[in-house]
């Protein structure tokens, strides 16, 4: 891979997580001129109803759609951890290619894979702010990199979980919500497009139900690892209610 800079990283568990919590907002962020970087844990296998490898290259081809790049990691898909050496791979991701803001699944308790993301990635945005990895036995992976410190570090909601009543902040997608439901259907490996899938149908439920919470078609909902801050309170879009 190379070294380009990229204004974010989406990390997830598997290939289809990222664009489930959060496919509209990525193509919102990359169709106004960001660079966005898709970073899967796992290549997502045994998929449901596909033999090994197709899950990945249908999620080459999402990427394509959202207008991200795409890097799947070599853990297990269902024995993912939080660990070292993935805390440390994941650090110099950070450290090389220098993203603005991180964002990651929280607060999952249904499947461990996603419930290991949070603390992970947290951890790997410390250990790339830090110097002096040379002194640390086992941390040689950073040695040659440059210390990187992420400004901001979000969490999309995960449609696993029951959905959030309380969140930091929303993004309006309604006029990219095409782009994330072609997206999802590229991954006929998961999800039972042709026949109409009651997955696919609830998470557009959600996404419809938080968007009509601010008068909008659809929404995808965030929370932050630190509290918010804006130069001024004119950056807010107006609410239904004030």
């Amino acid at each position: 891979m190379s070294t380009i800079g990229y204004d974010f990283f989406v990390v997830a568990a598997h290939p289809d997580d990222a664009e489930v919590q959060m496919g509209g907002t990525i193509a919102k962020l990359t169709r106004a001129g960001q660079h966005a970087l898709i970073i899967d844990l796992c290549d997502g296998e045994p998929a449901d109803y596909a033999p090994a490898g197709v899950r990945r290259q249908q999620a080459m081809r999402v990427a394509q759609i959202l207008g991200a790049d795409r890097l799947l990691l070599d853990q297990q898909d269902r024995f993912i951890t939080d660990n070292i050496p993935t805390r440390l791979t994941v650090a110099r991701l950070i450290r090389l290619h220098r993203p603005r803001m991180i964002f990651a699944t929280t607060e999952a308790c249904i499947h461990p894979d996603h419930a290991a993301v949070k603390s992970l990635i947290a951890s790997a945005a410390f250990y790339a702010r830090l110097k002096n990895w040379d002194r640390v036995p086992g941390g040689e992976s950073l040695a040659d990199t440059e210390p990187w410190e992420i400004q901001r570090l979000f969490y999309p909601h995960c449609k696993m979980e029951p959905a959030w009543g309380d969140f930091a902040f929303a993004v309006d997608v309604s006029k990219t919500y095409s782009l994330k439901k072609q997206a999802l259907a590229e991954y006929k490996s998961l999800f039972q497009v042709d026949e109409g899938d009651q997955l696919l149908e609830l998470y557009e439920a959600e996404d419809a139900h938080m968007g009509r919470l601010f008068g909008r078609a659809y929404a995808e909902v965030f929370k932050s690892y630190s509290p918010l801050l804006v130069s001024d309170p004119t950056v807010f879009l107006p609410a239904l209610h004030g």
